[in-house]
């Protein structure tokens, strides 16, 4: 009974979280970011800053007519390139050439849709996010992301075996001025190269700071499920922090910026990022910026490079455009794994997904790897969690003394509670040893729900039978059901309460704890009802084992 004493503080511990966690995330203190001037040699905070850019209109600059076509033509049809590799379907805008749609091939939007996947960037105005290039200077020599780039239009396929794509597009300024901007796209990869050649055949000195950024329009609210819930927003790494992470609300309260050596930006969802990586051997300035109708940027610009006439230079940078897989985006850049983001025990949930991983690698399945895991944090609590059985187990064989002093001091409340201490003391029984030793579980149990939350490489995936996506409930309840039976045959080998309305509330605990998983993620369903399987087999064992030992010889 103790030990549904304590799922039942799991109950109001891991609500007062969530509550805590929503409230944090919706009104609570935001890490603050100081405001920077921006450092000898960096763009001035004006008009050459990209956040000062114009935005792109729906009427094009004028552009230098391609081959067979009119100026009027081209500006009307810049034209687009697809590109297509093992993993990612792209469209690349020849007004400012930039990536403007980007389809994930590996993760469909739905079960119900495996056809259709999910498409992480795209132009559309309802859902916009986009991500934007160019050189801040003078116009005449620094392309922002609103003028046209030249390119052949066309579908460019990453053949099997095929080490890289290259896509170059190139501008000019007809003064001698050449740049030319290389897409770079590799097998199985999720990172998008840039790679910037400038060549400088006019007569004067060229000069510009390189940018990149990503524009987003804040995302309607869906209605999803109330116990799971996920950010969107901005993340970056500072010059102080690993990771930050921002709100559009805080974007639109005070645009921030601030400068760091190497560093990254991200726009994040549930599950997936777009990230721009800037090189890590610079000093970056970042930046934010709230744009009308509820549109937001983040970027950076770097120091500027300065070319003399004849001279050539070259530079490279990077987006990362797809899930938000661990173990790739470790090696993607520092601290851009911690966008997978497991709340305040992040340090319990690692080891927990590392743990899951290997037993992912044995057996090929998630569902099965939860089990192993579960037996896995059982046997690391067995010591506790036995000490805890068999307090209740001794309790339970004092179940007829405790009722013998509720008869004797009949409504004398606390006559009963002095004589129920003594017999404690006497029988050497400590009444709180049933759950204390367990509390230590319940940050494993959060951790594991963040991990199953957050995890992209568990979602969607399937187990066995009826229960094809562990990251989301159970559809036809038999988890949670089973969960609520395992429960009720702990309450039977538990010591019941003296009192007996107390003892018909607790008789309700299955059956309230059934309609509270029902809504949980299938994988934490399961790992409880494996977990309360196990527990089930010790609590017997230790109750007969002392239950043995009371008997005379």
């Amino acid at each position: 009974m103790d030990n549904l004493r304590f799922l039942l503080f799991i109950l109001f511990v891991f609500l007062g979280y969530m509550l805590w966690s929503a409230w944090q995330q919706d009104y609570g203190p935001k890490p603050p970011v100081p405001q920077q001037q921006p450092a000898a040699g960096t763009a001035p905070a004006s008009a050459s800053s990209p956040d000062a850019t114009p935005e792109v209109t729906t009427t094009a600059p004028a552009v230098e007519p391609a081959v067979g076509q009119t100026a009027a033509a081209a500006a009307a049809s810049p034209g687009r390139i697809v590109v297509r590799t093992d993993v990612v379907r792209a469209e690349i805008d020849l007004l400012g050439g930039d990536i403007k749609v980007v389809d994930l091939l590996k993760y469909p939007v739905s079960k119900k849709h495996p056809d259709q996947p999910v498409r992480l960037l795209t132009d559309e105005p309802m859902g916009l996010f986009v991500t934007q290039t160019g050189f801040l200077g003078e116009e005449k020599i620094a392309p922002k992301h609103t003028v046209p780039w030249q390119g052949s239009p066309g579908e460019y396929v990453l053949k099997p075996g095929q080490g890289e794509l290259r896509i170059p597009l190139t501008w000019t300024n007809g003064e001698g001025l050449k740049i030319t901007k290389t897409f770079v796209f590799k097998p199985g990869s999720y990172e998008v190269g840039l790679h910037y050649q400038v060549d400088n055949g006019s007569s004067q000195v060229w000069k510009a700071h390189q940018y990149g950024q990503l524009k987003r329009k804040r995302p309607t609210k869906t209605k999803g499920n109330t116990f799971i819930r996920t950010f969107t927003g901005v993340a970056c790494r500072t010059a102080d922090e690993p990771y930050e992470k921002f709100s559009f609300d805080d974007i639109e309260d005070l645009p921030l910026t601030w400068e760091a050596e190497g560093g990254w930006c991200a726009m994040i969802q549930h599950y997936f990022i777009a990230a721009w990586l800037p090189p890590e051997n610079q000093l970056n300035h970042f930046y934010t910026k709230a744009l009308p109708q509820q549109t937001y940027i983040v970027g950076s610009y770097a120091p500027a490079t300065t070319l003399a006439p004849g001279d050539a230079t070259s530079m490279d940078v990077r987006f990362y455009i797809g899930p938000k897989l661990q173990r790739v985006l470790e090696k993607v850049a520092p601290g851009l794994e911690l966008t997978v983001d497991f709340g305040i025990f992040t340090f319990i949930a690692k080891p927990i997904f590392w743990l899951l991983e290997q037993f992912h690698k044995y057996f090929g399945n998630w569902g099965w790897a939860i089990i192993a895991t579960t037996v896995v944090i059982k046997a690391l609590f067995y010591p506790l969690s036995a000490a805890s059985y068999r307090s209740m187990a001794n309790m339970r064989k004092l179940q007829p003394k405790m009722q013998a002093l509720k008869e004797r001091f009949g409504d004398d409340k606390q006559k009963f509670n002095q004589a129920l201490m003594q017999l404690y003391r006497q029988e050497k029984v400590n009444p709180l040893g049933g759950c204390l030793p367990i509390l230590v579980q319940i940050p494993v149990f959060i951790s594991l729900y963040w991990v199953l939350v957050e995890s992209v490489e568990l979602r969607q995936v399937p187990f066995v039978l009826w229960l094809d996506d562990l990251t989301s409930r159970d559809p036809y309840f038999i988890l949670p059901m089973l969960m609520g039976l395992t429960m009720w045959i702990q309450q039977k080998l538990s010591p019941p309460p003296t009192d007996p309305v107390q003892a018909q509330v607790m008789k309700m605990f299955p059956l309230i704890f059934t309609v509270f998983f029902a809504f949980f993620p299938a994988g934490l369903v399961l790992y409880w009802v494996v977990n309360n399987t196990l527990s089930i087999v010790q609590q017997w064992y230790i109750n007969r084992k002392i239950e043995a030992s009371s008997k005379p010889a």
